[in-house]
């Protein structure tokens, strides 16, 4: 599918989820949707650097909360309409990815993973000792009860601007996984240093997946505090951020853009199910027992079973790791080579 008529796909898709939600007008299921499609755009955000390019990023709930934090520091100091604050969100977070990728992509395997765990604690101890933007006590945000755009509410408005977001990610992905971009990422992921030695430069294409990375996880962190009125650091650097970044895209399957959708929209809607049948303490119970199932049965996840059972084979339109290596070193070594 051309990157066109994938765009064209998505929007339409998009646009008969919102008039969708408009038509049913309930709130529990508008605050469950922005929920189910904030984390299909942290899954997607996680993948770009976990599932595309390998390096598996414990600090999800950093970037989040960075990106969340951000919102709260412009709302005191420069009251903004919320799509700003996404853009400049996302900027913040994905220079906090360039520098954590920096400082830590020469680290390797678990060593880059505890990394970027260490800096999601830095950063809460910076945040639970920063006042301006609540410190420990938390700040609050109250939200008008009309949104900007004529005729929706300020919880429609808000679940738009994620829809958006959701579709925005899922178009990178898809458009980083098809281009040359996106075979370098699979090179380093298959064998780094077969990648290095074929001629891809490595730390480069690595910094470009954290900034990515992480400024896609800012943007979907950017709303939150509008979203929930209140926030804290407990909150925001919440432990179910990371997890469920990790394990949708593991459940859904990493080399494909599609699957950390499916994970997202699998485990989003069984949690918030949960949340109202049971309790939300089970949600990360949902979370471990899946993602052992599908460990076991299904390791290459959902989309991984789909080309399984149906015999698609993903070497028909995406190189293997050998010529991806040589079509990346050949990039590299040839800037003036049009994009594919």
């Amino acid at each position: 599918m051309r990157n066109s008529l994938f765009i064209l796909v998505v929007s339409l898709v998009a646009a008969a989820v919102f008039a969708a939600a408009l038509l049913l007008r309930s709130d529990y299921l508008l605050f469950a949707g922005y929920t189910v499609l904030q984390f299909v755009v942290l899954a997607t955000a996680w993948n770009i650097l976990g599932g595309y390019t390998g390096y598996v990023n414990f600090g999800t709930a950093a970037f989040f909360a960075v990106g969340a934090y951000t919102s709260v520091f412009l709302h005191k100091a420069f009251p903004l309409p919320v799509p700003v604050m996404v853009v400049v969100a996302g900027a913040v977070a994905g220079l906090l990815g360039f520098g954590m990728g920096y400082l830590t992509l020469r680290l390797r395997g678990a060593f880059f993973s505890i990394a970027t765990l260490a800096l999601a604690v830095v950063l809460q101890t910076v945040v639970v000792n920063w006042h301006y933007v609540g410190g420990s006590r938390g700040a609050y945000i109250l939200r008008p009860p009309a949104g900007p755009i004529a005729g929706l509410s300020y919880i429609e408005y808000l679940f738009l601007i994620m829809l958006a977001l959701a579709a925005l990610s899922l178009i990178a992905a898809r458009a980083i996984e098809c281009s040359r971009l996106g075979y370098g990422f699979a090179a380093i992921r298959d064998d780094e240093l077969a990648a290095e030695a074929n001629g891809v430069p490595t730390l480069r294409l690595k910094l470009i997946a954290t900034t990515i990375s992480g400024a896609f996880m800012g943007m979907a962190g950017a709303p939150f505090p509008s979203y929930i009125g209140y926030i804290e650091p407990a909150s925001a650097f919440g432990l179910p951020y990371a997890v469920n970044a990790i394990a949708m895209p593991m459940i859904g399957g990493t080399t494909s853009w599609a699957g950390p959708l499916i994970g997202a929209v699998l485990l989003g809607s069984l949690q918030q199910i949960a949340t109202v049948t049971i309790s939300s303490a089970v949600n990360l119970l949902i979370v471990g027992l899946l993602l052992v199932g599908f460990v076991i049965v299904a390791p290459n996840g959902i989309v991984g079973l789909w080309q399984r059972f149906f015999g698609r084979n993903r070497t028909s339109w995406r190189p293997s790791s050998k010529s991806t290596a040589s079509a990346s070193g050949s990039a590299a070594s040839s800037p003036s080579t049009p994009s594919a």
